[in-house]
């Protein structure tokens, strides 16, 4: 598997070669590759992979499941390839036709994974329309949900790219996301590519972005939705959705049907993954000579813990509308949701 190692940018686009599944793990844990759709099909082509290369399969698709607990698309994405090459192995008695069918399922996921991005850009705009009719919106984002979390052209960063093309997009905010900066290094990087216009800003300045007026929507995706509408997103995604209704702002989440997860009764329910506090602690700096215990520079006092969760979680009463390639969720309930993902299955099976 080549990857575009996510942790190198912006400053320098590098490929990142995975020769087994074990390299894939390391890379999901790394965040060199990250995002819940683009971990989903990267866990299904890493279950091909075991099994183009003869190695233990099963254990290979525990490995990639158990990478980032959180994000449900990666254990649906390795479920779907494990779950074809058993059924093709079970009926041929063939490994190398088993390969074979990983290797398609993780392919017709990736493609499924691209339209989706088209379907939910589409319901996201037509929905930002209606809330904001006139056009000039002006979008805050957090964390990164753009190409490089997707099949596609991503998840909420798509329906911002497709107002921008559209002709309706004033601004987008892009919060910076400590401690590992994916909207400084991520968001802003697609940003820059596509010509949109953008401006950063710190994590801690949305309040004030809020009071001045300047937001009109909060777009995010979501990594794990619980079937209650709660969603697990970057951390730092809470507080934008109490600054969102406190100032009466839509806050809106864009994700694939996958991310829903019916087994999960509710937030409480959400495994939280908490990350190491030197991501915390210290700051990576390219080409700089590093002394701390993770490889980079120092910014606390030795020996000084930290709080790392890597998402928060968000109630579905502060939560606008969910959007899928399905259509939109408003207001977000259980009864809501429950139909959504029965009408995506009947659409699969029709």
């Amino acid at each position: 598997m080549v990857l575009l190692d996510q942790t190198r940018l912006p400053s320098e686009e590098v490929e990142l070669v995975c020769t087994d599944a074990p390299a894939l793990v390391e890379a999901i844990r790394s965040l060199a590759v990250r995002g819940a759709p683009l971990l989903g099909i990267a866990g299904a082509y890493g279950v091909a992979l075991a099994a183009a290369r003869g190695f233990d399969v099963v254990e290979a698709a525990r490995a990639l499941e158990g990478a980032r607990p959180t994000a449900v698309n990666l254990a649906v994405g390795v479920r779907r390839a494990e779950s074809a090459y058993r059924a093709e192995l079970a009926g041929t008695g063939e490994p190398t036709a088993a390969a074979v069918a990983a290797l398609a399922a993780a392919r017709a996921l990736h493609q499924e994974d691209a339209e989706a991005s088209t379907r939910m850009a589409a319901h996201g705009v037509a929905l930002l329309d209606e809330l904001l009719p006139g056009g000039g919106h002006r979008i805050l984002t957090h964390c990164n949900s753009g190409s490089l979390v997707s099949g596609g052209e991503g998840t909420a960063f798509a329906v911002a790219l497709a107002a921008h093309r559209a002709g309706r997009l004033r601004r987008l905010w892009v919060d910076e996301t400590r401690p590992l900066l994916q909207g400084a290094r991520l968001t802003a990087y697609e940003a820059a590519r596509t010509g949109m216009a953008y401006t950063l800003l710190t994590d801690n300045a949305a309040g004030s972005l809020f009071a001045s007026g300047d937001v009109d929507a909060v777009l995010i995706g979501a990594d794990r939705i619980a079937a209650d509408g709660s969603v697990a997103n970057k951390v730092g995604s809470y507080p934008l959705a109490v600054l969102a209704r406190y100032h009466h702002v839509p806050f809106i989440v864009v994700a694939p049907v996958t991310t829903v997860d019916p087994e999960t009764p509710d937030g409480a329910s959400i495994e939280v993954e908490q990350r190491p506090g030197f991501e915390v602690t210290e700051i990576l700096a390219p080409q700089v000579p590093v002394t701390g215990a993770g490889g980079g520079i120092p910014v606390a006092p030795l020996g000084t813990q930290a709080y790392n969760p890597a998402f928060d979680v968000t109630p579905p009463e502060l939560v606008t509308a969910i959007v899928t390639e399905e259509g939109a969720v408003s207001p977000v309930t259980a009864e809501a949701l429950a139909e959504l993902c029965a009408r995506s299955r009947r659409a699969t099976i029709g």
